[in-house]
């Protein structure tokens, strides 16, 4: 990280890839070589001279540190600046930011991931380090919900984890198209694929819409998973990152500083975050 967290570094787009009709993967290195030297769960905050910053998750691992990826969706001015960008570009960074996941905690654990919608960006930087990192993990089980088939990110990542036999991969669509051929139902209809979870070695890692949450963490506390090892992350609006402006106050949390990432025991008392 910068010396200063308001002070963003220079940063060179490598390449742009079409992931979705509104969805483009970037990916960048800094001007100086090093390296990003994050957390899987954590952001940054992009920015272009002259127009403005977003905030946007990190969606590759530290265990490939010669450059990073973002997963950027079509919202805004800046967002929309963003995808006009081609590879030898330069845009200034600012991160990382906030708290990821603890991977220390996962060690020696079987870990179940449950994404949703956009959330898979997030989410991917997590994946790719269980599999990077494989031989410190039990089992290893990812479901994936988007609401149609055109939404699907990461295509080739998802043919991989599913021809993977150390991943337990499962994806369903809300809405299918005429070609689609797989699941059809709510990320929660996944569930019933699992095999018995083991309560004592479980952990879990739920990211993607508020709507998500309520539905899918009855499932994971119905199997009895302790609360500190369910871990959350918020979508939430954020605009400094660093806890000044007040846009991602859930409460009296800045989900900028103490999350995204939050335990299920800790995010109770902020029934605002999810509700």
């Amino acid at each position: 990280m910068a010396a200063s967290p308001y002070l963003p570094e220079a940063a060179r787009v490598l390449s742009v890839r079409s992931l979705t009709a509104m969805e483009r993967l970037f990916d960048l290195e800094f001007a100086d070589g090093r390296a990003l030297g994050h957390a899987p769960g954590q952001f940054v905050q992009v920015s272009l001279l002259g127009i403005g910053e977003c905030p946007i998750s990190i969606c590759s691992s530290p265990t490939r540190p010669q450059r990073f990826q973002l997963c950027i969706r079509k919202a805004g001015v800046v967002t929309a600046a963003l995808h006009a960008l081609r590879g030898g570009d330069m845009v200034g960074i600012r991160g990382p930011l906030g708290r990821g996941f603890d991977v220390s905690e996962l060690h020696g654990k079987d870990v179940l991931i449950v994404a949703g919608g956009l959330g898979l960006a997030p989410a991917r930087s997590l994946i790719q380090y269980v599999i990077d990192e494989r031989a410190r993990f039990g089992a290893f089980h990812l479901l994936y919900g988007a609401k149609h088939p055109s939404e699907l990110l990461f295509r080739e990542d998802l043919h991989a984890w599913r021809d993977d036999p150390a991943v337990d991969f499962h994806m369903t669509v809300d809405r299918p198209d005429e070609g689609w051929r797989g699941r059809v139902g709510v990320v929660t209809t996944l569930f019933r694929e699992l095999p018995p979870l083991d309560p004592q070695r479980t952990v879990v890692a739920v990211i993607g819409p508020p709507v998500m949450f309520k539905f899918v963490l009855l499932e994971v506390l119905a199997r009895r998973i302790p609360q500190g090892r369910v871990y959350c992350s918020l979508e939430r609006r954020m605009k400094c990152g660093v806890g000044k402006c007040g846009h991602c106050q859930a409460n009296d949390v800045y989900v900028c500083q103490e999350g995204p990432v939050f335990t299920y025991g800790r995010l109770k008392a902020l029934r605002e975050a999810i509700e």
